[in-house]
């Protein structure tokens, strides 16, 4: 069995660029969403001329769209992940596009496109989303919910304050103040785990925003203790949680 320093040499030194969880195969699990968001955006996909993914990370679930509208547009801020969606859409016809995800303009046109998507988007901008929609177009996000993986979160940054600005029914009055119309809102609680600290090092490295400046010297003896609970236990669990929101542009 792998030791402590061992398992976390093995996790800082595996590569994060793109959003591609594969690493993890075999040490961490999340259960899914009912509403499969994937196949959703292929549907809709299916039917847009102009579509636009935003934060697309390197691209992953754009490649795998089983047909791209005649315009196919994936925006993102890291360059890291700029470089790997780039790779992996040219060739397939798509554009990738330079955007902050930390500031609120979107480098585009108003009315540029009929579907926009964003899975996990670290924030949405919902009075660009609706300026750059075409009137009749559909914005289709699966986000993360509120307190999404606390138990993690509070295992190295202790008790956290109620609320949270990820909250779908603020989300729901963000997008209608912005002029747009929420058709759907769905909500769901999954179960994440965790077999080995590995798994936990390399999460957190790629999900920046669960534990904010997280680093293995600043956590070590938080990522030890966390071993042993695993080593006690089998595994760590959390629950992590999603919501669903599709909303239109009024014609």
């Amino acid at each position: 069995m792998a030791t402590f320093d061992q398992l976390v040499a093995e996790a800082v030194a595996a590569p994060i660029e793109g959003w591609d969880f594969g690493w993890l195969d075999g040490r961490a699990t999340e259960e899914r969403p009912s509403w499969g968001y994937a196949g959703l955006v292929a549907e809709r996909a299916a039917d847009a001329s102009r579509m636009l993914d935003i934060q697309s990370g390197g691209g992953e679930l754009l490649a795998g769209l089983p047909a791209f509208p005649q315009l196919l547009v994936a925006s993102e801020g890291w360059p890291p992940n700029l470089e790997v969606a780039a790779a992996r859409l040219r060739p397939l016809g798509g554009q990738v596009v330079a955007a902050h995800d930390d500031r609120p303009a979107l480098p585009f046109a108003d009315d540029s496109f009929d579907l926009i998507t964003s899975r996990h988007p670290v924030t949405t901008w919902w009075d660009e989303i609706a300026r750059v929609m075409a009137p009749g177009g559909t914005y289709l996000s699966q986000e993360v919910g509120p307190h999404s993986l606390r138990e993690l979160r509070e295992f190295f940054l202790g008790p956290q304050p109620p609320g949270s600005r990820r909250d779908p029914d603020l989300a729901r009055r963000n997008a209608e103040t912005a002029g747009l119309v929420v058709e759907d809102l769905q909500e769901a609680r999954l179960c994440t785990t965790f077999d080995d600290v590995g798994a936990v090092v390399y999460f957190l490295r790629l999900v920046v925003w669960i534990v904010p400046g997280f680093t293995v010297e600043r956590y070590r003896d938080r990522l030890r203790a966390l071993h042993e609970e695993i080593g006690r236990n089998g595994q760590f669990r959390a629950t992590a949680t999603r919501f669903l929101i599709r909303a239109s542009k009024p014609g």
